[in-house]
């Protein structure tokens, strides 16, 4: 038999013990100039209520095998003048935590000296409050131990005073490099919070071996009671804090301002048509005005496409199986016109070889939807053709023309160099033939033009190339050798090994293609006028390019004029998020509808100006429904009636032609990059 037991009695729980590990003084220390640094920055107390307080650091120092931490700063409510919220948006919330390790890296670099002070607890807290506590210490364990009751306060002039959860070194300059672990910092917060705060892991290089802890002094009343008093405030303290906040609030300003710019296009809309009428101007660098392209075409001296060349190259392409149908860009007349494009036909009737030249001037990292259009018709054409293309990455021209120097840093050559490889990528999940295309920077190849650019710099007068592009005393002479380079791929002799113009006689009278925006049709001129002089004489075109031209792509501010790359509300980058081309289009795509319901129904949208129709023009490929939205929103009845169904419409089309490019893009590395800029034959 069991012995009965007494279910009355419970046994005790054992008291839980929470062990607080003692932190590195580096970790310490940095612990104190991180505190200080987030105070000063934000314009917030460095403690003493439940609206502004640090979290015990966690020690993170046990398991990361190097010297780091992780604490929490409540931040209170909405901050009021004279503070600095948590901004919303997320590049500059990781450009405030930028600032947060610059700044205390700074004040490790002016190598403060770090006092300590030994108070009795309850003392301390009685003549200074509790602005030097953590939320750990507000209140002393159950059963406290004598050093429990014991505080060693820490004073960093200017930046904090507060208890260290270790010991720390004697100067801010002994604690070495902070570095904050951006995945792991995170806010909670923003303008429509009503509380803020800021969780930040940080990791410290070791200190240097003859660092010396700093020396627990005796009691200093008055110091420590200045020092806590200047940090109390909720003011901005720290100069990298004020400049940030008003770095935030001219870009708020800059925000308003375009919101309102917004709105009074909006209400304006028909005198800002008015002032489109202006004279029109379209050359290499230029492009403003009511375009009138039948204008443009006659000015330039190119031919429009009739629908007798449109059946031909449609014969001579769909016809041969290569595509299943005439591009989009041609069937709605957006490439428009050309020079030479029926003796490319006559070259294909002929079985002669020919190939294309297309090119991009990285001016940015990001490529928009503009940027976009002569590619994605270049790769039609390649397909279309079955012939070689070159591509060529202006990245000289880009720093001739937008290149900056300083004394302290030098030029920036190398960046739009750089910005050759990101471009690149945007060209390649394009999806042009590989073994077909040959894709190279200036900056890398012009050496294998260099022969054909100096027959070009022969052949072309100094006050040719001024009468052209409005060259004079003050440019740079890069800029006026400059259209021979962007001349010479048009010229199969600028490619020995990869057209095999260096073996092969026959491939020397290679004809040459050159889809592109119409505005770059002056470089172009150029070279016809002298190409004769470079090639031989039995070249089917005597030398001379042939072009393709096409029609600008529209900002979304107007239908009339050329999209800009500075000017990020009047373009869709292939960068952009879905949530970000949703609100562009419905914030800033001009309406061509009325602006009533009443109105819209009687008279419809003028789709000649409005935006998103044309937008669909450019990227919808369905023909049927393509007409289907402009007769149902042109008279203001059916599905389409309103802008806000269009507008739908063409987001639901261009989410998916965006995303569908960033997963290619993603696909190509620089590895990638590379092995389509290597020089080979594609012939």
């Amino acid at each position: 038999m069991s012995e009965n037991k007494d279910e009355s009695v419970k046994p005790k729980k054992k008291e839980r013990v929470i062990v607080k590990p003692v932190a590195p003084s580096a970790v310490s220390s940095a612990y104190l100039v991180l505190r200080g640094t987030i105070a000063g920055i934000l314009g917030c107390p460095i403690g003493g209520s439940d609206d502004c307080m640090s979290s015990l650091m966690q020690p993170s120092f046990i398991r990361d095998k190097y010297p780091s931490g992780k604490f929490s700063i409540n931040l209170g409510k909405k901050q009021g003048p004279g503070e600095l919220l948590i901004p919303d948006e997320e590049d500059q919330r990781n450009q405030l935590l930028d600032l947060i390790e610059s700044t205390a890296n700074r004040i490790v670099a002016d190598n403060i000296k770090i006092d300590v002070y030994k108070y009795d607890r309850e003392a301390a807290i009685d003549k200074f409050g509790t602005a030097m506590l953590d939320q750990s210490l507000l209140k002393l364990p159950k059963k406290p131990k004598d050093e429990d009751k014991i505080l060693n306060i820490s004073v960093i002039d200017g930046v904090i005073v507060g208890v260290a959860p270790g010991p720390v070194v004697s100067s801010t300059g002994s604690i070495g490099k902070i570095s904050l672990e951006r995945d792991q910092c995170r806010f909670t917060a923003g303008k429509k919070s009503r509380k803020c705060d800021i969780t930040i892991k940080f990791r410290v290089d070791e200190t240097p071996a003859d660092a010396q802890n700093s020396i627990v002094g005796e009691a200093n009343d008055d110091g420590i009671k200045a020092a806590i008093d200047t940090l109390l405030g909720s003011s901005i303290r720290l100069e990298e804090g004020k400049q940030f906040k008003a770095k935030l609030d001219e870009a708020e300003r800059l925000a308003n301002e375009a919101i309102e710019a917004a709105k009074a296009l909006e209400i304006s809309a028909k005198e800002e048509a008015a002032k489109q009428d202006e004279e029109m101007v379209v050359n290499a660098f230029e492009v403003k005005g009511k375009i009138d392209y039948n204008k443009l075409v006659d000015n330039f001296g190119s031919k429009l496409i009739d629908p007798e060349l449109l059946a031909r190259i449609e014969r001579l392409t769909v016809g041969r199986g290569t595509v299943p149908y005439l591009h989009r860009f041609l069937r709605r007349d957006i490439f428009f016109s050309h020079r030479d494009m029926n003796k490319i036909c006559d070259c294909l009737e002929q079985n002669k070889p020919f190939y294309l030249y297309t090119g991009r001037g990285p001016s940015s990292g990001a490529m928009h939807l503009g940027h976009l259009v002569p590619f994605l018709f270049t790769k039609w054409l390649q397909q279309a053709f079955q012939c070689p293309l070159v591509i060529q990455m202006t990245d000289d021209e880009k720093f001739l023309f937008k290149g900056e120097y300083s004394e302290e840093t030098g030029d920036n050559l190398d960046y739009f160099a750089q910005l050759t490889i990101e471009n690149a990528k945007d060209i390649i999940a394009c999806g042009f033939i590989p073994e077909k295309t040959f894709l190279f920077s200036d900056l890398q190849y012009v050496g294998k033009m260099y022969p054909t650019i100096v027959r070009i710099w022969k052949a072309v007068t100094n006050n040719t190339v001024n009468g052209i592009f409005g060259f004079d005393g003050s440019s740079n002479i890069g800029k006026i050798a400059f259209p021979a380079i962007q001349a010479a791929p048009s010229f199969p002799s600028s490619f020995p090994e990869v057209l095999g113009t260096a073996k092969n006689a026959e491939n020397r009278n290679m004809a040459c293609l050159i889809p592109c925006a119409i505005d770059q049709d002056p470089y172009f001129r150029m070279t016809r006028d002298v190409a004769h002089k470079l090639v031989p004489k039995t070249h089917p075109l005597g030398g001379k390019p042939a072009l393709i031209h096409s029609k600008f792509f529209p900002p979304l501010q107007g239908a009339e004029g050329k999209m800009s790359s500075s000017d990020e509300n009047s373009a869709i980058f292939l960068t952009d998020t879905n949530e970000m081309i949703e609100k562009k289009i419905k914030e800033y795509a001009y309406s061509g509808g009325q602006e009533t319901k009443k109105l819209q129904e009687e008279l419809g949208a003028d789709l000649n100006v409005d935006v998103s129709y044309q937008w669909l023009r450019f990227f919808l490929e369905d023909d049927d429904e393509l007409k289907k939205i402009g007769d149902s929103y042109s008279s203001g009845s059916g599905e389409f009636w309103s802008t806000s169904k269009v507008k739908a419409r063409l987001v639901e089309v261009l989410k998916e032609i965006v995303g569908e490019h960033q997963k290619k893009r993603a696909e190509v590395t620089e590895e990638v990059v590379f092995k389509w800029m290597q020089e080979r034959s594609i012939v």
